[in-house]
């Protein structure tokens, strides 16, 4: 595994998580970004993201300070990835807008870079033709809090060498995760696959006024033990990402059930700037949220 150099495109909830997770461990890192607002953003959840790695992971200021001094910014996407040997897709969960990308990526990236997508539920075989180097694009996909939550499941298609597929697993690990191979193509990974219809379950109990938010988590919580209910693992996540996979969903399946619960995304949380933690609020507001009181889970 010759990685060095590391781009990551998208600096959204997870994308930064990944390229200060990389810099971290002595990565250099070029995250990239559409423009100069969504770079500052993803900058700003890097200073959001050193506070955590601080009380999580006794992180030093110099360990913080080596991390960033490895880490560069860009707009234009051609310097993000001149040097590449590593390039990690972290945009919009959406067909059209990854396929896009990977053309543009494809006309300027060097013939070196291995390509990855960080998709939550789509197949790299979706997008192999459009990086022009199937042999060397597969999925490397993570858990959100990735400094904790340490998984990287690497997922190949069936045009993938072999050599490609080995190496990620090579540098997941060399950032810290547990590296978890797949040998074919599952839309979701293992996660996700276990994940999301817990997820779509609880999201169709509200749209149905079968019971509100606080009382499905509380149901989960106290019948499994769990530390947090699907509604407050959504705010984690992030209600955009959930939004863009229901509405995917909705679409492709022509389901009811799957379009109510896009509209009701939509109409109570997306066009509010309701977003889940990232923005303050989702389904609970923050940095206090309702399920954090020690009283929550009584009567």
């Amino acid at each position: 595994m010759n990685f060095k150099n590391i781009t990551v495109a998208g600096g959204g909830v997870l994308g930064s998580q990944i390229a200060f997770q990389t810099a971290y461990k002595g990565f250099k890192v070029s995250l990239y970004d559409i423009n100069d607002e969504a770079i500052e953003k993803a900058k700003e959840r890097m200073e959001y993201l050193q506070s955590r790695y601080i009380k999580d992971l006794g992180a030093s200021e110099e360990d913080l300070n080596q991390a960033l001094s490895r880490l560069s910014f860009h707009s234009d996407l051609a310097e993000a990835v001149k040097d590449a040997d590593f390039l990690i897709e972290a945009v919009p969960e959406v067909v059209q807008i990854k396929t896009d990308f990977y053309q543009q990526l494809a006309a300027v990236a060097p013939e070196k870079t291995v390509f990855a997508t960080n998709s939550s539920t789509l197949l790299p075989s979706q997008f192999a033709e459009a990086t022009g180097r199937p042999e060397k694009f597969l999925a490397l996909h993570f858990a959100n809090e990735i400094w904790k939550n340490n998984t990287a499941e690497v997922m190949k298609h069936p045009g993938t060498n072999k050599k490609v597929f080995d190496d990620v697993i090579d540098f997941a690990k060399a950032i810290g995760m547990v590296a978890l191979p797949l040998h074919k193509e599952q839309p979701g990974y293992i996660l996700n696959s276990l994940l999301v219809p817990f997820l779509d379950a609880a999201e169709k109990l509200v749209v149905k006024d079968v019971a509100d938010v606080e009382t499905i988590d509380k149901t989960w919580m106290i019948g499994t033990g769990a530390p947090l209910g699907p509604f407050a693992i959504l705010d984690v996540v992030g209600i955009r990402t959930a939004y863009n996979i229901v509405e995917a969903k909705a679409k492709a399946t022509n389901n009811e059930e799957y379009k109510n619960i896009a509209e009701f995304l939509k109409m109570n949380y997306i066009d509010k700037n309701k977003l889940g933690i990232e923005s303050g609020e989702g389904f609970y507001k923050y940095p206090n949220p309702s399920y954090r009181n020690p009283d929550f889970l009584n009567n």
